[in-house]
C-alpha cells in the first residue's frame, strides 16, 4: 500500500549515507536503504532501530518500497562505482524519478552523467554535501546543481536535513549542470589551504616560539573567540589538549605520522584553477605541503644531511603575529576560492550566486566560520569584486600586513617551513603591484620565439621587435 512507501532512498550505507539516512528518519522522512552486502544492513538496523529504516541488499525490492517520483540519493565512492551503480539503477526507474549523486565527484563526470540522462524519462542530480559523518547525522551543507525543475521537486526534502543558521538553510541551488560538485570541489580546495594555514600557524607557535601543547590549545581557543571562530579552529584546540591513551600524559598529536593524506578533491581544484587560469597559490601550496609530506623517508633524509637548516627559536615574535598573519592569509585563499567559482560560473554557464554559497558555508560545512556572513555581504554588494577589495576585508589586511611579513620572515630565518603563509603573501603581493616582472618575461618570449608582446603605450597590438641588443 502507498502509507507503507518510503519517502528517500539512500544508496550506498557507509558511514556517510548511513548518517544521512538516519538524518531523513529524525525529520519525519520513512526511508529505504540499500547497501550489497547483508552485514552492513544488519548492524545498522541493529544499531539505530529508532531510525525504522527499510533496509534491503536487493535492488529491485529497494526500487520498489520508494514512493513515485522517487528520489534516490547515492553515497557511494566517486569514480566506477557511482556508474556502476547508476547503471544497475537506470532498468527500475520511471518517469520523473531523480537519482542525486551527493558523493565527492569529479565535476566532468557529473556533466557526462546529466548529459546521458537527458534521453531517459527520469532525472540526475549532483549534491555536494559536507560536515562529515556528525554533520551528515545533524545537518550537513548540501551543494545541489543541476536541472532546476528536479531542483524545486527535491528542495523541501534537501532543506528538511541541511544545518541551519540564523539566515536558513544551509542549502541553495548553485546552479546549472555540474556546479554543484564544482562547489564542493572548491569548498574543499579552500578546506586544504584552511588546514594548511592553521597547520603552519600552530607549527610557528609550538617549535618557533617553543610553546606548550597546553599553550597552543588555551590560544587556539582565545582565538576561535574572536574573528578567526571557526570549525577548524575549535577542532585544532580539542587535538592540541588530547592525550595518547599509549603514553599517559603525553601528547596524542605527537604520536601521528607527519604524512598527510588526500582524496583528490584538492587536486581538482588546482587542475580546474590551471584550466581556467585562476591563481590558487594558496590552494596549490596546500596541495603540494600534502604531497611532499607523503615521502617521510626522503625528508628524514634530507633533514639529516642538512640538519644545520633545522627550525631555529624564532626572537621576537608573538602569538598575536601569529594569528593576524592567519587571518589575512584566509582571506587571500578565501579570495583564491571565490574567484575560482566566479570564473566556473561564467565558463560553464552555471549561474552561481556567490553570495548563497557563502551563506550556506555558515554551519554544517567543514569551513564554516564566523566571516562566513561578511563574505555574503561583500559580494551581495559586489559579486564581481574580488573579496579581498571588499572594504571590510581590505582594512583587516591592510592592518595586518607588517604582522604578515614579519611572521613569513621569521618562518624563513629559522628553517621552519610556511609554505601556505608565504605563498599567500606573494600571491597578495602581486596582486597590489601594479608593474611587476611580466614585462621581461614577455621580451624574453619574444627574443625566443617571436610570440610578440603588447607595448604598454598601444595597449592591445602585437608587437614584434629585435632584441639582439643593437641600439
Amino acid at each position: 500500500m502507498s502509507e507503507d512507501l518510503c519517502d528517500v532512498g539512500v544508496v550506498g550505507l557507509g558511514v556517510m549515507g548511513a548518517n544521512l539516512a538516519r538524518n531523513f528518519a529524525s525529520r519525519g522522512h520513512r526511508v529505504a536503504g540499500y547497501a550489497r552486502h547483508r552485514e552492513t544492513t544488519e548492524a545498522l538496523a541493529a544499531a539505530h532501530p529508532e531510525a525504522g529504516l527499510r533496509l534491503s541488499n536487493d535492488l529491485p525490492d529497494f526500487v520498489a518500497s520508494i514512493r513515485r517520483p522517487r528520489r534516490i540519493l547515492l553515497m557511494v565512492p566517486a569514480g566506477a562505482a557511482v556508474d556502476a551503480v547508476i547503471g544497475d539503477l537506470a532498468p527500475l526507474l520511471e518517469p520523473d524519478d531523480i537519482v542525486i549523486d551527493g558523493g565527492n565527484s569529479h565535476y566532468p563526470d557529473t556533466d557526462r552523467r546529466a548529459e546521458a540522462a537527458r534521453s531517459t524519462p527520469w532525472h540526475f542530480f549532483g549534491a555536494g554535501v559536507s560536515g562529515g559523518e556528525e554533520g551528515a547525522l545533524r545537518g550537513p551543507s548540501i551543494m545541489p546543481g543541476g536541472d532546476r525543475e528536479a531542483w524545486n521537486s527535491l528542495r523541501s526534502l534537501l532543506e528538511s536535513i541541511a544545518a541551519t543558521s540564523d539566515t536558513g538553510p544551509c542549502v541553495t541551488y548553485c546552479g546549472r549542470g555540474s556546479a554543484g560538485h564544482f562547489v564542493k570541489m572548491v569548498h574543499n580546495g579552500i578546506e586544504y589551504g584552511d588546514m594548511q594555514l592553521i597547520a603552519e600557524a600552530a607549527m610557528l607557535l609550538r617549535r618557533g616560539l617553543g610553546l606548550s601543547v597546553d599553550e597552543i590549545a588555551d590560544i587556539f581557543d582565545s582565538w576561535n573567540a574572536g574573528e578567526l571562530e571557526s570549525f577548524l579552529i575549535e577542532i585544532s584546540a580539542q587535538i592540541f589538549r588530547t592525550r595518547d591513551p599509549e603514553r599517559p600524559g603525553e601528547p596524542l598529536l605527537d604520536a601521528v605520522l607527519d604524512k598527510a593524506g588526500q582524496k583528490g578533491t584538492g587536486r581538482w581544484t588546482v587542475q580546474a584553477a590551471l584550466d581556467l587560469g585562476v591563481a590558487v597559490p594558496t590552494l596549490s601550496a596546500a596541495v603540494d605541503a600534502r604531497i611532499a609530506s607523503s615521502d617521510v623517508a626522503g625528508r628524514e633524509r634530507a633533514a639529516q644531511r642538512f640538519r644545520e637548516r633545522a627550525g631555529r627559536p624564532i626572537e621576537g615574535l608573538s602569538a598575536d603575529q601569529v594569528r593576524a598573519a592567519l587571518f589575512a592569509a584566509k582571506i587571500a585563499s578565501y579570495t583564491q576560492g571565490f574567484e575560482l567559482l566566479q570564473r566556473a560560473s561564467g565558463a560553464f554557464g552555471y549561474g552561481t550566486e556567490l553570495p548563497e554559497v557563502a551563506r550556506i558555508w555558515k554551519a554544517g560545512c567543514i569551513i564554516r566560520a564566523r566571516f562566513l556572513d561578511e563574505v555574503s555581504t561583500a559580494f551581495r554588494e559586489d559579486s564581481a569584486r574580488p573579496l579581498i577589495l571588499a572594504p571590510a576585508f581590505s582594512a583587516r589586511v591592510t592592518e595586518r600586513l607588517s604582522d604578515w611579513r614579519s611572521v613569513v620572515r621569521a618562518a624563513t630565518g629559522a628553517g621552519l617551513p610556511a609554505p601556505g603563509l608565504s605563498a599567500s603573501l606573494a600571491w597578495f603581493d602581486t596582486l597590489t603591484t601594479a608593474r611587476g616582472s611580466a614585462d621581461l618575461i614577455q621580451a624574453q618570449r619574444d627574443s625566443f620565439g617571436s610570440h610578440t608582446y603588447e607595448r604598454r603605450d598601444h595597449p592591445g597590438k602585437a608587437v614584434h621587435s629585435d632584441w639582439s641588443g643593437e641600439p
